[in-house]
C-alpha cells in the first residue's frame, strides 16, 4: 500500500488548495479514505473521509462547508478541496485508509495560511 499526498502550500487567508492523494498497492474502488492533519503541538484529528462509493463526511466542525472531500475511482486518487482557508487550518495534511485490520499513512503534505 501505497499513499501520496500533493498539492499543500502558502496561501493567503481566504484561498483555497486542493489536495491530492494518489493510492496503489490495493483495490482502491474497494476501500473508504480519510484526510487528516496534524497542526504544531497538537493530536492528529481526522477532518474528512469518503466510502468506497464517493459518499463524503465533514467530520471537524471547524471546516463544515469550506472542505470538501472527493475521490475518482478511475484514477485512485482521492482529494480535499479547500475553499476559504484561515490560519487555524495550517497543519500537515495525511492521507488514510484502513485495510485488513492494518492503517496505512502517506508522508503528509504541508498547508500553510499566512499572510
Amino acid at each position: 500500500v501505497q499513499l501520496v499526498e500533493s498539492g499543500g502550500g502558502l496561501v493567503q487567508p481566504g484561498g483555497s488548495l486542493r489536495l491530492s492523494c494518489a493510492a496503489s498497492g490495493f483495490t482502491f474502488r474497494s476501500y473508504a479514505m480519510s484526510w487528516y492533519r496534524q497542526a504544531p503541538g497538537k493530536e492528529r484529528e481526522r477532518v474528512a473521509a469518503i466510502s468506497s462509493v464517493g459518499i463524503g463526511i465533514n467530520l471537524l466542525d471547524s471546516v463544515k462547508g469550506r472542505f470538501t472531500i472527493s475521490r475518482d475511482n478511475a484514477k485512485n486518487t482521492v482529494y480535499l478541496q479547500m475553499n476559504s482557508l484561515k490560519p487555524e487550518d495550517t497543519a500537515v495534511y495525511y492521507c488514510n485508509t484502513r485495510r485488513g485490520g492494518s492503517e496505512y499513512w502517506g508522508q503528509g503534505t504541508q498547508v500553510t495560511v499566512s499572510s
